[in-house]
């Protein structure tokens, strides 16, 4: 074999992040945001964010940047909001995730979710009162549906709440809530004993900036992933909510589902983030790496790993396109939508995980990054529905028949 054959120039590492020349498809308003964004994670988040992770801590000093990117609100319309199209928000929390993910989960919960539920299920004057400000980061936001007792099975959550002079009595317990210590508005969603079916109530900071008596957050420690971003543990007791804070077209669970409808796809796009940073930092590093007298790429063992690490991202880039699109076009159905998280979450994980075999010790160090972001997709497989769970939704949709309740003997 001549030497022409056996040596050749190595791709571009940035290149190959986009073997199949996607990116060329989206428009140039699209390409200018992901370029912001991304400069924006290199140059506030990544300095700052392994000391943060390590001493599990939000790193709060990014919000003004935040803020002027032009991307908080999301899909959201007027309010100082951007009005992504699903293409546009994808790349956005796959540049975030590219960098942390600590910091894409809290814009997704303030962003998607919190402002999200404020704009799909309350009414006018509650969209003036809190969107502005929740899209200048001068309010920051948190949504507190998952129970101790019911994560996957939210739709039976029971926290409750109970009509009371002019407005509502709430007691119950919330668990896993992104930023629901640290918010200033928090929508809870809690049965009405009225009716049996659930609402949605926005609980707010008093004046003073302390909470008001009955919701009681403390933060969840002991993580081993995304770090940076604190969940709480919250237990509502005799919690009193004013009429005007109830949202008003939130009627029953449907109005939560119409919220994670209008956000599914996000953990798919982190995901696709955390994808790319783990082949690019395993084919730098295989580059670069020498043992044996020559780089560890030139060795056949990691030419498959990193051969089968591209494939699994460009069949996540694929799939979260065609998802993006489908979802523009109101065409894309829960199953497809489970089918995408499932896949992306697995094929994520596994490419972390091979990223970190093949920076072997170094790959357990913060500095080197592929910890971090391996822990952090840990975290995704489990938000928004774990894969096992998105898996029993498409065994479903194929097979017809349910897996979630079974007869107990």
């Amino acid at each position: 074999m001549t030497d022409t054959m056996t040596q050749r120039s190595a791709i571009d590492v940035p290149a190959a992040l986009d073997f199949f020349d996607l990116d060329r498809d989206f428009a140039t308003e699209e390409l200018a945001l992901r370029d912001r964004v991304r400069d924006f994670g290199l140059r506030e988040i990544a300095p700052v964010i392994d000391e943060h992770w390590e001493r599990a801590e939000f790193p709060v000093s990014v919000l003004p940047g935040l803020a002027d990117l032009g991307v908080v609100g999301g899909f959201i319309q007027g309010h100082g909001c951007p009005g992504l199209s699903r293409r546009a928000a994808g790349l956005v929390a796959r540049e975030m995730g590219r960098i942390d993910g600590s910091v894409n989960t809290f814009l997704g919960v303030h962003s998607s979710l919190c402002m999200g539920s404020i704009y799909m299920l309350g009414n006018q004057e509650q969209h003036d009162r809190w969107l502005p400000l929740m899209a200048r980061l001068e309010r920051t936001g948190a949504f507190a549906l998952t129970e101790p007792a019911h994560g996957s099975d939210s739709v039976s959550l029971e926290t409750r709440a109970r009509r009371e002079g002019g407005g509502w009595l709430l007691n119950g317990h919330k668990r896993w809530i992104g930023n629901g210590h640290a918010a200033d508005v928090v929508v809870v969603y809690a049965r009405d004993e009225g009716d049996g079916q659930v609402k949605a109530f926005v609980v707010e900071r008093q004046e003073d900036g302390s909470w008001p008596s009955g919701y009681r957050p403390e933060v969840i420690t002991g993580k081993i992933g995304k770090r940076a971003i604190n969940q709480a543990d919250i237990v509502i007791e005799d919690l009193r909510v004013p009429e005007e804070n109830r949202l008003e077209h939130c009627e029953d669970f449907s109005g939560v589902n119409r919220v994670l409808a209008a956000t599914r796809g996000g953990a798919s796009w982190e995901a696709l983030g955390h994808g790319m940073a783990a082949f690019e930092i395993a084919a730098r590093y295989a580059q670069e790496r020498e043992q044996f007298g020559g780089p560890i790429g030139g060795y056949q063992l990691v030419q498959e790993k990193l051969a089968t690490m591209l494939s699994d991202l460009v069949s996540i880039q694929l799939m979260c396109l065609r998802m993006a699109d489908l979802a523009e076009d109101g065409r894309l159905t829960g199953p497809q939508a489970s089918l995408v998280k499932m896949t992306t979450s697995r094929k994520a994980l596994s490419m972390c995980r091979t990223a970190r075999d093949i920076l072997a010790g170094n790959g357990l160090l913060l500095e080197n990054e592929i910890a971090r972001h391996l822990t952090d997709m840990e975290v995704v497989s489990t938000y928004e529905g774990t894969d096992s769970m998105q898996a029993l939704i498409v065994g479903r949709e194929i097979t017809g028949l349910s897996a979630f309740t079974r007869s107990r003997r």
